[in-house]
């Protein structure tokens, strides 16, 4: 009978499952996007950036389920003893004959005549500006530059003046009309549809016979679904949370929009005989940031592909 030894035997013999001494390790693997090398530092740094942009989020959702004296009475980051949530979303919605309803309603107003407007008209023309050669090219892109570098509060009064002049003011159409322009929804689309509709697949569609109306909705479109959608996302939110154009061109209370109408229940407070409505307050300005993380959330995928294209070129 014979017996066969391990090369490697006695004390110095590796134990099962353990790598040899002497062996060398394998190298590691290097860093890459899909697969990237654990930072610490840049972990701590993340997680303070979630407590900062969490923190106000949950003080509002805490403090929407209190009611007036348990604002004053309790520690702002915790629940008081009375949990009245549903009865202060009852109240808010009911409150001065549900005017919060009416703010509500004149929001989404502006939010689709306005922003949706802005988009349809970035994406129409970033992709004329993209795919169309023409005189005068180069000066148009100088003006959508400058124009995404004026902020729009220097614009407010000139607009203010003019709207004023063609008797247009504290009307819907002060907010809307203004919020048509989106100099950088131009740019951005601009940007976009260079790189993602390429010239060749354009050209096959008109040697196809197809118009140029057709081979836009047809070829073009569905590949700027994702900057349309960004653009729209970018247009919808500065529109929600629009106050200073709202603020000069609209006095009339039925025409306000949420951010407004909260405003004027904080300032009523501090007026004489006023009643001071902190707990609406709160519980409405929670009920107007709903709908903005619903949409974020629902088209979050196309917001996220729309940054990133055209960041690989081939």
């Amino acid at each position: 009978m014979t017996t066969t030894l391990s090369p490697r035997t006695g004390p110095d013999a590796p134990a099962p499952g353990r790598r040899p001494r002497n062996r060398p390790r394998p190298p590691r693997r290097p860093a890459t996007p899909l697969s990237p090398r654990r930072s610490i530092p840049l972990t701590a740094v993340t997680g303070l950036v979630l407590v900062y942009t969490l923190l106000p989020l949950a003080w509002l959702f805490i403090n929407a389920t209190k009611s007036q004296k348990g604002l004053l009475d309790s520690f702002g980051l915790w629940f008081s003893d009375d949990f009245q949530l549903w009865e202060n979303i009852s109240r808010t919605l009911t409150y001065d004959d549900g005017v919060f309803t009416r703010w509500l309603l004149n929001t989404l107003l502006y939010v689709v005549a306005g922003a949706g407007g802005a988009t349809v008209l970035a994406v129409l023309g970033g992709y004329a500006l993209a795919k169309f050669d023409f005189p005068g090219r180069r000066a148009v892109f100088a003006v959508v530059i400058g124009a995404v570098a004026v902020p729009g509060t220097a614009l407010a009064v000139p607009t203010f003046l003019m709207f004023s002049e063609l008797g247009l003011t504290n009307t819907p159409w002060a907010v809307i009309l203004p919020s048509l322009v989106s100099p950088f929804g131009l740019y951005l689309m601009w940007v976009f549809a260079r790189e993602a509709v390429p010239d060749e697949l354009l050209e096959a569609a008109r040697i196809d016979g197809s118009g140029e109306l057709r081979t836009f909705f047809r070829v073009a479109l569905p590949l700027l679904m994702p900057g349309t959608v960004t653009v729209l996302l970018f247009s919808m939110v500065a529109t929600w949370n629009n106050y200073f154009l709202p603020l000069i061109m609209i006095k009339d209370p039925d025409w306000y929009p949420l951010t407004l109408g909260l405003d004027s229940w904080s300032a009523q407070a501090q007026t004489a005989g006023g009643e001071a409505v902190f707990d609406l307050i709160l519980t409405g300005s929670l009920l107007t940031i709903l709908p903005l993380i619903a949409v974020f959330l629902l088209l979050q995928r196309y917001w996220q592909s729309g940054l990133a294209a055209g960041s690989v070129k081939e």
